[in-house]
């Protein structure tokens, strides 16, 4: 068959709409096998690494794969839990507060998947999840504050290419970006505010981002204004001047010219500038993962204590907290405006046939 029906789908049933959370992954386990595969799909998407494949294949396959996962996976043990990996143990955590935020709001039926790009459970099997649970509308949300092609446009190509195989196509409604919703700012500025309540406020914040190779930005690619937005927005929440701040990028690959400022330049020179306590943030990630609690929080730690650094603050993602949980919650009624209400009055009126019957 060439195109996948719902046999079970009831078409008087009580409509719902789909909830799809979609972030990059991670490895299954930290062995060089797991890591491998998962860096296999990573670095074969287009979106992520756009050299013709001619030119990209035997470099991934002859140098990359089989050497760079044995080194990576000894990063994953570094920072795996008892639970499994952190971005999946605090996106677990999240998805049940978003749930429950998204009931206090007492919005039309709603189911919730969270999905990974390169990992299990994947973005074709979470939209399954929610056609069997008879969702006729669905809402995509990337959970990529600043849009990127590299990450927001591969969720956009798996939902794409995943509901090309699909009889009855739901209605779609996808979010792009929510770099400076307010929800968003606010929710960084308590994460931030939190960690200077724990650890005292440092002289120096920096807010490094996942970098992303500098052809992409002179392609049109508009990640780099957008990171510099929430950066701006975050600062001005904070009273930060100027001189406070600093916006970096880290998780360089490869030898070309990424955005700059690079983070781990950037803590060997902040000492010989006088800033001897620095707090740093990444407010492009929703969920700690190896780039932040690992190349964060342990690399670019040792790299700035060893410069003549004498305090580093790493402020968490903002994983479960509370204010992100609802600040998601609100993103999604915002998006649903107009479902919701129509889901609700035909709620209502499939109780009202069942209650006369």
């Amino acid at each position: 068959m060439r195109y996948i029906s719902s046999p079970g789908f009831r078409h008087d049933g009580t409509e719902r709409i789909g909830v799809l959370v979609v972030n990059s992954g991670t490895p299954a386990s930290p062995e060089p096998a797991d890591v491998r595969r998962f860096l296999r799909g990573l670095l074969s998407d287009p979106r992520v690494v756009e050299l013709p494949r001619a030119l990209w294949w035997p470099i991934l396959y002859g140098l990359i794969l089989p050497f760079r996962p044995a080194r990576v996976a000894q990063k994953y043990r570094k920072i795996w839990t008892p639970e499994g990996p952190p971005l999946v143990v605090f996106s677990n955590r999240l998805r049940a507060e978003l749930a429950t935020a998204l009931a206090q709001r007492a919005l039309a039926p709603m189911s919730v998947e969270f999905a990974y790009l390169y990992s299990n459970p994947g973005v074709s099997e979470s939209l399954a999840r929610l056609r069997d649970a008879g969702a006729q509308r669905i809402l995509v949300v990337p959970h990529f504050p600043q849009y990127c092609g590299a990450t927001t446009g591969a969720v956009y190509d798996q939902v794409n290419a995943e509901l090309r195989r699909w009889r009855w196509l739901p209605e779609l409604r996808f979010v792009a970006e929510y770099h400076d919703h307010p929800g968003y700012i606010e929710a960084l500025r308590a994460s931030v505010t939190q960690a200077w309540e724990e650890h005292g406020r440092t002289k120096h914040l920096v807010m490094s981002f996942h970098g992303i190779p500098e052809a992409f930005f002179h392609s049109g690619d508009p990640y780099f204004y957008k990171c510099r937005q929430t950066a701006r927005l975050l600062a001005d929440e904070l009273n930060l001047r100027d001189h406070e701040w600093t916006v970096s990028f880290h998780s360089r690959f490869g030898a070309g010219a990424w955005l700059k400022p690079y983070t781990i330049e950037l803590m060997a020179s902040l000492p010989a500038r006088g800033v001897d306590d620095v707090t740093v943030v990444c407010p492009g990630f929703a969920v700690d993962c190896l780039e932040t609690v690992e190349e964060i929080d342990v690399e670019n730690r040792a790299q700035f204590l060893s410069s003549g650094g004498r305090r580093f603050v790493y402020v968490p993602a903002l994983n479960a907290r509370p204010e992100h949980s609802r600040f998601l919650a609100d993103l999604i009624a915002q998006h649903c405006a107009g479902w919701t209400d129509g889901a609700r009055v035909l709620t209502q009126a499939g109780a009202a046939r069942g209650t006369s019957a």
